[in-house]
């Protein structure tokens, strides 16, 4: 006799986002484990006397979303510090700073600017987080992570621990640097921040299970997160073993952990139900915002054409010795120049499809680009919620202008030529709605996916990218029941995916948020 189910999710619109898209009515549960997926009628064979029934009122019901692309514990320092992602100008940061400089915390952080939005297109300077406090550190991020302000308190700090070439210095009015440093940081200038505010594993796990709580309104059931110099991983397996971890976790370590991993024999898909090892990760350029992604054609106001956070041959011995390990390699590379060393670096590999090494936002991609993603088995990890800068007045028009604002992302084009494609958010922000929204209503031809498979990026795609394709990303019998639940379907509102609302998520067939 067949066992009952734990759960049955009734009267909704099932979409598998198998091969093909196919449709139900009724989900069955047992054990954490998707068991039937059928009509009412065929699924209501598996109800019991224990069996909860839930009824979701018409509501569409997908598999969970994959991330592909995070930094929790930084998304967590948006939850508990200052948010400035919706500030509107650098005096909106500088309030926003002043009200959250909590007493019983040493800095006063804020996360999140993006200051291509505003009328006054400018970083915030020292000038700006002098205005907050000039006895306590102030720092304030830009949403990509590359670039940051500090105030004087700050600089005098860790001055010394900062590249000079990237401390940003005042000119005079014939542009010869005067040496006085204006507070604008970027690259290892922000990483000796980030050092010196780096929290204990106290602090670390208030802001993880911040983070988690946000994933789950957002409908997120798994996420891949890089991790560098943290607490994290001790805290997501401490999580892990006291029950307080409802969000599967990739980690993707720095590559200043590659010798430690190899030393500890961990490999790629090490791990827990809940808590997993990822691969090692690398930079190779900065960011369009910060002009320090490393492109062939000067940016567009002139400012050079970036800078190699890690030079090719670096790159190159960093993933061998990560293949050689038995670790998949996760690289960043933004800009065309950067795109094209990682591309190499991976193709020296013995067996790149296998190992599924990943190319890491992928913004300005070629043609010849996209070809060898199609040919070579890399992932290409990407972020659509970066199409916000996209539009004719958006921060691509600005840094690199119209011709290659319109080549930037190319989701269509990628897939097109048979890549593996796998969507994240680099928390800017952690939403997979908004990036649906973002890759379905695309400014440009090569840029536009369809629902179905903008969705299935999110979803399946991600859980390729994580070698998890045999445990989540899509509604089948013997599948994890990591689920979501939305109010309304994104194939019929199409036009403003954005809008609509999580109703449910479930982890393992746990509801871990309900806002019906």
């Amino acid at each position: 006799m067949t066992q009952p189910a734990d759960l049955i999710l009734t009267n909704a619109t099932v979409h598998t986002l198998a091969e093909p898209d196919e449709t139900a009515e009724a989900v069955a549960v047992r054990d954490g484990e998707i068991v039937r997926v059928d009509d009412e009628y065929e699924v209501g064979f598996l109800e019991g006397a224990e069996t909860e029934v839930v009824d979701l009122g018409g509501r569409v019901l997908l598999p969970g979303f994959v991330d592909a692309h995070t930094h929790v514990q930084t998304l967590g320092s948006y939850l508990v510090h200052a948010d400035l992602s919706a500030a509107d100008s650098p005096a909106d940061c500088v309030d926003l700073l002043a009200e959250n400089a909590h007493d019983d915390r040493e800095w006063i952080l804020g996360y999140g600017f993006d200051e291509s939005t505003w009328d006054e297109s400018r970083y915030l300077t020292r000038a700006d987080l002098d205005a907050v406090s000039e006895t306590r550190p102030v720092a304030a991020f830009r949403e990509d992570m590359h670039v940051g302000a500090v105030n004087g308190v700050a600089l005098e700090r860790l001055r010394d621990e900062m590249p000079d070439e990237d401390v940003r210095v005042a000119s005079t009015s014939d542009d010869a640097e005067t040496g006085e440093p204006t507070g604008v940081i970027v690259e290892d200038a922000v990483d000796a921040v980030y050092e010196a505010i780096e929290p204990d594993a106290g602090e670390t796990r208030e802001l993880l299970l911040a983070a988690q709580r946000h994933a789950h309104r957002e409908g997120v059931t798994a996420v891949h997160d890089m991790v560098r110099r943290s607490r994290a991983p001790e805290v997501y397996r401490r999580l892990d073993l006291d029950g307080d971890l409802a969000l599967r976790v990739r980690l993707n370590y720095w590559s200043d952990h590659l010798d430690a991993l190899d030393e500890l024999g961990l490999r790629t898909n090490h791990g827990s139900e809940f808590v997993r090892t990822g691969g090692v990760k690398t930079l190779t350029d900065g960011s369009i915002g910060g002009r320090t992604a490393k492109v062939s054609t000067p940016y567009e106001d002139g400012e050079g054409t970036g800078q190699w956070v890690v030079p090719p041959e670096e790159l190159d011995e960093i993933v061998a010795r990560a293949d050689d390990a038995g670790l998949q390699a996760v690289a960043h590379a933004i800009g065309d120049e950067a795109i094209t060393a990682v591309l190499d670096a991976f193709e020296r590999t013995d067996d790149p499809d296998e190992a599924r090494h990943r190319v890491e936002h992928a913004e300005m991609l070629t043609d010849e680009h996209i070809e060898r993603f199609g040919e070579s088995g890399a992932v290409a990890s990407v972020q659509p919620n970066f199409l916000k800068w996209a539009g004719p007045d958006g921060l691509y028009e600005d840094r690199i202008g119209t011709e290659r604002r319109h080549r930037t992302n190319r989701y269509r084009d990628l897939l097109d030529a048979g890549a593996r494609l796998a969507f994240g958010s680099d928390c800017m922000p952690l939403s997979p709605l908004l990036g649906v929204h973002h890759a379905v209503n695309a400014p440009a031809e090569g840029q536009r996916l369809t629902v179905t498979e903008a969705l299935r990026a999110y979803t399946l795609g991600g859980a390729y990218a994580g070698f998890d394709e045999d445990r989540m990303g899509t509604v089948e019998p013997g599948k994890l029941a990591d689920l979501v639940v939305l109010e309304r379907s994104p194939w019929e509102h199409a036009e403003d995916v954005v809008d609509i609302d999580v109703a449910m998520t479930l982890v393992g067939g746990e509801v871990v948020y309900d806002d019906r």
